[in-house]
């Protein structure tokens, strides 16, 4: 006990020579502390939190690493320098061994940059990426240069011999540019280069033979350029490389055999170009994954193909493959996508009951027969089973109710009979089941109300009959509900209250009233009740649906004087004798005069409302609102109206400012008749200022819960941020008012309306191929900079063609771009599932990850593309436009059928953009998110497509 005092003390001054000893260590130099200093000084201490005064040991700084004393690592990533002055203080430090100055605003770097940092010979590693550089500089020196980044630039023209210097060159990514010409070929002298990545340009020619040159090369990406040609057979030669992507080119001729001769080889993509012929045999001998989809192969699939133990995951979709499937599969294989082919025969049965891994198994629109592998069973890995369009026949195996996890199960349009098996109430995560287009018999089991899961139930074209259970209201999150083409009758129950896709009971059994509980559906946006026995008066409710767009009660008995809808909503009501639609012509006297009666005395009434409501709420809004002369409004209480928060104006520009008037703009959200559209999630006003100019107000409603409530300062604090972009292609807030149950939000005003109006409206055919070339461009434009906006990228919600806005018929404005910003996910139903956005725009991958991302916005844009080239609405009789124009465009005569013939006709000139901008669409609603291109590389193709 007596040894401890002196033991603590030996600690005590032992950890202090330790520490003294790290202080010394890492002292830095005289010179190197001043140059840190002065790049302090360059940078604004106060964006890059380097502050001399706090922390006098500029190793200690925010992207500093030191060794030895010296600076071995600067990170500037991400510290919004815009002025290339900073670059050549850098070099003042030459024991510098990495410099990383990406997610800046940089779009030069000077001489003495390159010549000071050439000279630098232990700099070993460069990252320019996400900058704004447009120009490549020659590398002189840098002799130790191993690792080069300038992806994400704006970089154009040749790449002559700008690296054939760097002798030391490992990694050169030049990815997501805008180079063009014949792919470089002079990337060091000693050709040490082991990793390159050239995707995401315009580089045009054949792959050179003179790649095969760089014997060190594991990592080769070409994809997303225009390049031609074959794939040259010495590629075989690269005896190290690991990847090879040559995805999304212009790529045709066969296939390599010598690629199956690389050990090293486990990842080959090269999806969307024209390859033809055969798959070579022995491919996939070393591969873990080889995805060759969208191109032209022919023949059989090779019988080893799939069999080899490596083998994870195999995409063959979209070719012209036939034959059977082969029986042996890796028993390691993870993805299995074959749809879209010519094959044919049953799907061995005894295949599946050793692929315990298999996750994906797609083998949908080809003609296989037979029944479904009860084997499927065993696969209890999967989360995905597509085997629709095929011509399957037999029952439902009751095995597939042992895939625990499975989430999407489509079976549509086969010949599937008897009734649905009761063990697929097993299938607790299912949130896809689409077995519409078969023979199924018997009732809807009301056990599909224990699958509180289901976002997505098809059951349409069967021979299912009785009434439907009354369970089905318990089904919380489903989004969409398909039932026509059935034999159902009987009462209709309440239905469940998150739909909102569509409710589908058209070409049925039912009789007597429309129910007025579907009123209650206060997200829906298609009603179909067509071809059934209804009767009676349409319900006054059915009109005041806030989001419904298209209700079809064609071919019933219905009778009456038809309720006046919104003008966005689209009403059939064709084949009902006795109805009486009071906006239509009638030359009969007796109904002309109740025609012109009732809404004459329903317009009196509406106005003496509307005068009452305004009155009462200017009086309310006078009480609270000054003139806005600063930032803020002054606000008053007032408990007999709704608590107005606060109200803000987000814009410097002066003429909004002087312009917008609150008290105006509250006056006119009072009025309906000021309505303009609706949304899935906004209602937008027309609001005319006192000097005559007009802007639109649109309404958030804070009741739909899923819009953040009680954190007013983090709405404010994000509309602010979304209040200073400047683009000329997305619709920014101007302004906004807060108040207790909604806000309101403060636009320029789009005197064009929406796009979706202009193609598919009373403006049908006015949009010729400039407008509609001029439109794709300005959307691609404004998406691009939303997903690129610092490195917190917006997202969309709903992209759709009614959320693009239209200021002429050749500037087009991405709207209800704040959503993604105000929505509380969390305030949903668990998922993302009730804002999923619109029918038709929904990526195909949504349906079992619920997640918005990049990729999924791309989707939606290629949805609008197609709508421009086709002049088609994004679903059309029930059937998806993208998954028709994936079924046609794979075969090559099919391409003018697709595309407008009112617009292509033109010329051949405009012919020639259409089909190259099909091509992009096309790319962009791929079925695999990891296949589509980002929006810059979509935008760059938009751009050469003239």
């Amino acid at each position: 006990m007596t040894h401890r005092p002196i033991q603590n003390i030996h600690i005590i001054i032992l950890s202090f020579f330790f520490l003294l000893c790290s202080f010394v260590v890492s002292q830095l130099s005289s010179n190197q502390t001043s140059t840190m200093i002065k790049l302090s000084r360059l940078l604004n201490s106060s964006v890059t939190s380097w502050d001399v005064n706090n922390e006098p040991n500029p190793c200690s700084w925010k992207g500093v690493n030191c060794s030895n004393s010296l600076i071995t690592r600067l990170s500037l990533s991400g510290f919004g320098i815009s002025s290339s002055d900073v670059l050549p203080v850098v070099c003042q430090l030459g024991s510098l061994q990495s410099l990383d100055v990406s997610d800046n605003q940089l779009s030069s770097i000077p001489n003495e940059f390159m010549q000071s940092c050439g000279g630098i010979d232990g700099l070993k590693l460069l990252n320019f990426s996400k900058n704004e550089l447009v120009s490549l500089p020659t590398f002189n020196g840098f002799a130790g240069l191993e690792v080069l980044d300038f992806s994400s630039n704006n970089l154009n023209g040749n790449i002559n011999l700008q690296f054939d210097e760097l002798v030391s060159l490992k990694s050169l990514n030049l990815s997501k540019n805008k180079f063009n010409g014949f792919l470089p070929i002079n990337l060091g002298k000693t050709k040490a280069l082991e990793e390159l990545v050239l995707s995401g340009n315009a580089f045009h020619g054949e792959i050179p033979k003179g790649i095969a040159d760089y014997r060190n090369l594991t990592l080769i990406d070409l994809s997303a350029n225009n390049l031609s040609g074959s794939v040259p057979d010495r590629i075989g030669e690269l005896s190290k490389l690991e990847v090879l992507i040559l995805s999304a080119n212009n790529l045709d001729g066969r296939l390599p055999t010598s690629l199956a001769s690389i050990t090293t080889l486990s990842r080959f993509a090269a999806n969307q170009n024209k390859f033809s012929g055969p798959v070579p045999g022995g491919i996939t001998r070393f591969l873990r994954n080889l995805d060759l989809s969208y191109n032209k192969l022919l023949g059989v699939i090779p019988i080893d193909l799939l069999s080899h133990p490596n083998l994870q995951t195999i995409d063959l979709s979209v070719n012209m493959l036939e034959g059977s499937l082969p029986q042996n599969m890796s028993p390691n294989l993870v993805r299995l996508r074959l749809g879209s082919n010519l094959l044919i025969g049953e799907i061995p049965s005894t295949t599946f009951t050793s692929l315990e891994k298999l996750t994906y198994l797609e083998l949908d629109n080809n003609s296989f027969t037979g029944m479904i592998p009860q084997q499927l069973g065993s696969c209890r890995s999967l989360t995905l089973l597509n085997l629709a369009q095929n011509e399957l026949n037999g029952s439902l195996p009751i095995q597939l109710g042992s895939l625990g996890i499975l989430q999407v199960m489509n079976l549509q349009l086969n010949k599937l009979s008897g009734e649905i098996p009761s063990q697929f109430s097993q299938l607790k995560l299912l949130s896809t089941m689409n077995i519409s287009w078969n023979s199924l018999s018997g009732s809807i089991p009301s056990f599909l109300s224990n699958l509180t899961n289901l976002v997505n139930l098809n059951l349409r074209q069967n021979n299912l009959n009785g009434s439907i259970p009354n369970s089905i209201t318990n089904m919380r999150s489903l989004i969409e509900l398909q039932l026509g083409g059935n034999q159902l009758s009987g009462t209709i129950p309440m239905m469940p209250p998150r739909l909102q896709i569509a409710l589908n009971l058209s070409s049925n059994l039912f009789e007597g009233p429309i129910p007025t509980t579907f009123a209650r559906l206060n997200g829906l946006e298609v009603l179909d009740l067509s071809n059934n026995r209804f009767s009676g008066e349409i319900p006054q409710l059915l009109a005041q649906m806030p989001t419904l767009t298209q209700l079809l009660l064609t071919n019933n008995q219905l009778s009456g004087v038809v309720p006046k809808f919104s003008k966005w909503v689209s009403v059939d009501t064709t084949g009902n004798l006795k109805l009486i639609n009071v906006t239509a012509p009638d030359t009969s006297p007796e109904k002309r005069r109740k025609s012109v009666v009732v809404p004459i005395v329903i317009a009196l009434a509406a106005a003496i409302l509307a005068v009452g409501v305004v009155s009462i709420f200017v009086l309310s809004i006078s009480r609270r609102f000054y003139r806005v002369k600063d930032e803020h409004l002054q606000l008053g209480e007032d408990i007999s109206s709704p608590q107005v928060i606060q109200g803000n104006l987000l814009t410097g520009n002066g003429i909004h400012r002087s312009n917008i008037d609150f008290t105006k703009a509250m006056e006119a959200v009072a009025n309906p008749l000021n309505v303009e559209l609706k949304t899935r999630f906004s209602t937008y006003y027309k609001a005319v200022m006192p000097s005559g100019m007009s802007y639109f107000i649109k309404k958030l409603n804070w009741s739909d819960k899923i819009f953040q409530l009680g954190s007013h300062h983090k709405f404010d604090k994000e509309l602010e941020v979304l209040g200073k972009l400047s683009n000329s292609n997305v619709m920014t807030p101007l302004a906004y008012v807060l108040a207790s149950d909604s806000a309101y939000l403060f636009y320029e005003y789009a005197p064009k309306g929406t796009l979706f109006d202009v193609l598919h409206g009373c403006l049908e055919n006015a949009l010729d191929w400039a407008s509609r070339y001029s439109i794709a461009v300005g959307v691609a434009q404004g998406l691009t900079f939303l997903h690129g906006f610092t490195s917190n990228p917006i997202l969309l919600l709903d992209l759709s063609t009614r959320n693009i806005f239209l200021k002429s018929l050749k500037e087009p404005q991405i709207g209800d771009i704040e959503l993604c910003k105000v929505i509380d996910p969390s305030k949903s139903t668990g998922s993302l599932s009730t804002v999923a956005g619109s029918v038709g725009y929904i990526p195909p991958e949504y349906a079992y990850t619920m997640r918005v991302t990049m990729a999924g916005n791309v989707y939606s844009f290629g949805v609008i593309l197609l709508e421009l080239l086709t002049g088609k609405t994004a679903v059309n009789q029930g059937n998806e436009l993208a998954k028709w124009v994936l079924r046609n465009s794979a075969q090559q005569d099919k391409l003018d059928h697709i595309l407008d013939f009112n617009v292509s006709r033109t010329s051949l000139a405009v012919r020639s953009q259409m089909l190259t901008v099909l091509k992009v669409a096309v790319a962009c609603v791929s079925v695999s998110p990891e296949a589509r291109p980002k929006m810059k590389s979509v935008l760059r193709m938009l751009l050469n497509a003239r």
